[in-house]
């Protein structure tokens, strides 16, 4: 596949920031990933509530859990050239409202249909999140502080794992699973208020006085997206990324990690009822112990450590390469379950896998808004989030069967560690340098 050769981005080092309101979006977009992802983990805690109440399968609970993946992944590539379009806040706006309303949906739910419906509506309202985070993130820090920006985005993702498993344990016990899903239903409303009154541009930050113009200076010294760089002709830059190698590396790179992360998402409280024979809140409670590690480490390494070898070497492509595949290497660690009679030493080696998993997502996701042509990193990021998904609604399909014909989750596990396997091959060798792709050609 062609690629077309780009400049490098500039190493040059940069001034001391001369104030500090774009930590405040960056808080923002992290609260948006906690609501969003509290959404998902409460059908995982769920899932075992769900299947008596409706008597289905582990293979059903599996395509129930990808149901929201469907909408979800068809959506990325036109949702990235709609925010390249629109911008980030209106379409927030309406997908936080509409994932709210998917949520009040799911709580209704009396039978299997009327459940999936609700997840492919959430899939919809859902769709934007990650795309318009990313883009957010590019328009807001320099390119040595997205790491740091990143981790914090992603890693609230992860804290709805470490916070919202055991609340949704204890709602679904005390009360039922429906009451989980009212509880995510209120808490996106809430956040919908939020974002409707805090989120805005940096232009915008500056003319309300909110931000001071030597800040937005120091953005863009680092490289930050312009905001009034709209893309023309959508389409054609859409066509014009996937025509690149850099594209495809970055996609299937992000994909491995999806995959991953939607086995312990959908399928971890499922694993140690199944293997272990923990009731719903003890398995709540254990779930907690690998999103704990995974956040941690993530902020730790992939966040802080990482901005500061950045900064100190210049060598962007080198620092990221190398954290990637260190972090993917770790991640690996998830087949390790596949051999363990004790939960003591499940918890051990998916704590370790996870956290690898959570450090390769801000080297690789940072990657969107470093590597894309002014203009396109909606559109990229949609590119990116639309490959990534449509690996990842395998995932709880696959190990569902696996389980169902199997009978337990070792070759679920390895199933995965073949997969994060070829992500690393695809970081390394299929992306290359992590330089800026030259945009789409001047229509003749």
């Amino acid at each position: 596949m062609s690629e077309v050769q780009a400049q490098p981005i500039s190493d040059a080092p940069m001034t001391k920031s001369p104030g500090r309101f774009r930590w405040q979006i960056g808080g923002l977009l992290g609260a948006g990933m906690f609501v969003n992802y509290i959404d998902r983990v409460n059908l995982s805690v769920a899932t075992p509530a769900i299947m008596d109440d409706f008597d289905i399968s582990a293979a059903q609970m599996g395509i129930l859990a990808s149901a929201f993946l469907w909408t979800y992944a068809l959506l990325q590539m036109p949702i990235g050239s709609i925010i390249d379009k629109i911008g980030v806040p209106w379409v927030n706006r309406v997908g936080v409202f509409l994932w709210a309303l998917a949520s009040f949906l799911a709580a209704a739910a009396g039978g299997l249909g009327l459940m999936i419906v609700a997840r492919l509506a959430l899939g919809v309202g859902e769709a934007p999140t990650v795309p318009a985070g990313w883009k957010a993130i590019g328009q807001w820090f320099p390119k040595q502080e997205r790491g740091t920006a990143t981790a914090i985005f992603d890693g609230c993702a992860k804290l709805s794992n470490v916070i919202g498993i055991p609340i949704m344990a204890f709602l679904v016990s005390t009360f039922s699973w429906h009451a989980a899903f009212l509880f995510t239903g209120v808490l996106s409303l809430v956040y919908l208020v939020a974002w409707w009154l805090l989120y805005r541009s940096p232009a915008q930050a500056v003319a309300d006085g909110k931000m001071s113009a030597e800040e937005l200076a120091y953005l863009k010294a680092g490289d930050a997206e312009n905001e009034e760089n709209i893309a023309e002709g959508s389409l054609r830059g859409v066509g014009h990324l996937l025509r690149q190698r850099k594209t495809w590396g970055l996609a299937l790179g992000y994909a491995s990690y999806t995959y991953a992360y939607y086995v312990l998402l959908t399928w971890l409280p499922g694993y140690l009822k199944k293997e272990f024979g923990v009731n719903l809140l003890q398995g709540g409670l254990y779930s907690m112990i690998p999103w704990l590690v995974a956040v941690i480490a993530q902020f730790l390494i992939a966040g802080l450590l990482m901005d500061w070898w950045i900064k100190r070497t210049g060598q962007v492509t080198k620092v990221r390469r190398i954290v990637l595949v260190v972090s993917m290497l770790a991640a690996l660690a998830v087949t390790g379950a596949a051999y363990v009679d004790t939960i003591g030493m499940a918890i051990v080696f998916i704590s370790i896998g996870a956290a690898g998993l959570a450090v390769s997502v801000p080297a690789g996701s940072s990657i969107v808004s470093l590597i894309a042509p002014e203009g396109l990193t909606g559109s990229l990021g949609g590119i990116v989030n639309f490959i990534a998904n449509l690996i990842g609604i395998a995932a709880p399909i696959v190990t569902g069967l696996v389980v169902d014909a199997t009978g337990s989750f070792a070759g679920a596990f390895m199933v995965t560690g073949v997969v994060l396997l070829l992500g690393i091959l695809c970081y390394t060798v299929v992306l290359g340098r992590m330089d800026r792709m030259a945009p789409p050609p001047a229509p003749a």
